[in-house]
């Protein structure tokens, strides 16, 4: 593929900044409920209560939606994400309660998008866990039967009864989910908070966050908020504060890249029919999914883990925009002679057991994360079941399975530069041995 004229975007492929961002915070206020981070779990979380009557004030730092919530390539997950092998082993009695989290979510989104009339080019074509080789058919096979087994729907099959391209060997779709324009998702819920009764206060970062007289005081440059009640939803930048519990979830950067536009005719020959978001099944993914402007949104591959707090803006590696453009000829290969549009990248919340959690640090501060690459359909779903346990004092049983009764996580596995290499070598390893693999097997082949 051609990457000699990528555009770098410092924000997000998908969509612009908004025009109308919100003036920070100027002087002191007061409320029942503040909600830390604008992402579309904080925004959910925020407008939830806003629903039920409650006084809450949401803080961000930048402007609604700038994070990982507009940048991600915006496949709605109706199943759990990880490493599901390793879930199953380490809670395999929970295993039918994750699922049936991670379907609530997907449906509580599109749920969403009607109610809100929010137009983000959404296909309910579900996700495809797909294989480049038979030994990633294999674990396809595995996973397909955990989750059958925790209630799951899911199809098996080869690339051409799943309607996947012919580059594939074949996967798992999920039947419920499928795919979007993230941003535009993003932005739709953002407006929809900005015509609620909620207070926002966009370009206000948090500097601090104590507790005094009863209350929660959250500092900012220019004026501080005191509040009954506080929700942390600020996935992978949480840890600027010293309330935030260690190792609450480990920041990680990962990058996506969009082709040029593609003739149609040369996509219709690709025999994607079924139009499903694929997700490789390497340690780290690889995902590629189509759009409603006939590119091909596709990354991940590489994790580079963020060290020191606040984390620091971004621009994808070059070095892994042209690493990206040599796995897509391999799975695309009559579509190799494309260009690379454009890229961006953004921080994502990995937890030291790839699932989604929620706790409480005593009784006035809440916390939430829902990313490890589900957080599109998760995010939402949680920041609403946290909401509803602010008013009603119960916790929605959907929101029991991801309770941490304690705020205490251990150093997550592998989450290091030298783990993260590792892993990353050992993918690139096996790609190397499937390829050779593909060409014996084509020579040894007898032509017509």
């Amino acid at each position: 593929m051609r990457t000699s004229n990528v555009k770098y975007e410092p924000f997000s492929g998908w969509v612009d900044p908004p025009g109308d961002v919100q003036p920070a915070l100027a002087g002191d206020r007061t409320c029942s409920v503040a909600v830390i981070g604008g992402g579309i779990n904080g925004m959910s979380t925020a407008l939830r209560l806003a629903e039920r009557a409650q006084d809450v004030v949401l803080l961000e730092a930048e402007f609604c939606g700038h994070g990982s919530s507009s940048r991600n390539a915006g496949q709605l997950a109706g199943a759990p994400g990880g490493d599901l092998q390793l879930l199953n082993l380490l809670f395999g009695k929970k295993m039918p309660a994750i699922a049936r989290f991670a379907d609530h979510a997907a449906h509580h989104v599109e749920d969403v998008l009607k109610r809100f009339d929010i137009d983000c080019d959404y296909e309910p074509v579900g996700n495809c866990f797909a294989a480049v080789s038979p030994g990633q058919m294999g674990r396809v096979r595995r996973v397909a039967k955990i989750l059958r087994k925790a209630g799951t729907d899911v199809e098996l099959g080869t690339s051409d009864e799943l309607g996947i391209p012919r580059g594939f060997l074949g996967g798992m779709r999920e039947v419920v989910g499928g795919i979007m324009n993230p941003g535009k998702f993003a932005l739709g819920l953002r407006r929809a908070l900005l015509s609620s009764d909620a207070q926002v206060f966009e370009r206000t970062n948090v500097t601090d966050v104590t507790r005094e007289g009863g209350q929660v005081i959250i500092s900012t440059p220019r004026g501080a908020v005191r509040a009954d009640k506080v929700v942390l939803a600020t996935n992978a930048f949480a840890g600027e504060w010293e309330i935030t519990p260690r190792h609450l979830a480990v920041p990680i950067w990962v990058c996506e890249v969009e082709t040029e536009p593609i003739d149609p005719e040369r996509l219709a020959a690709l025999g994607w029919t079924s139009r499903s978001g694929l997700v490789t099944q390497h340690a780290i993914m690889e995902n590629y999914r189509l759009t409603s402007r006939n590119t091909i949104v596709f990354g991940v591959r590489r994790l580079e883990r963020g060290t020191t707090y606040p984390l620091p803006p971004k621009t994808p590696d070059p070095a892994l925009v042209e690493e990206l453009a040599e796995a897509f000829a391999m799975r695309f290969p009559t579509l190799s002679d494309l260009a690379i549009d454009r890229a961006w990248g953004g921080w994502i919340a990995i937890t030291s057991t790839w699932l989604p959690l929620a706790g409480q640090l005593g009784d006035d501060i809440f916390y939430s994360i829902a990313c490890n690459g589900h957080g599109l359909a998760q995010a939402p779903y949680l920041g609403s079941l946290m909401a509803d346990l602010i008013v009603d004092g119960q916790r929605h049983e959907d929101l029991e399975v991801l309770w941490k009764k304690t705020p205490k996580f251990p150093r997550p596995m592998m989450m290091g530069p030298v783990g993260l290499r590792t892993i990353w070598a050992v993918d690139r390893f096996n790609d190397v041995v499937n390829g050779s693999r593909r060409r014996a097997r084509r020579r040894s082949t007898p032509r017509a």
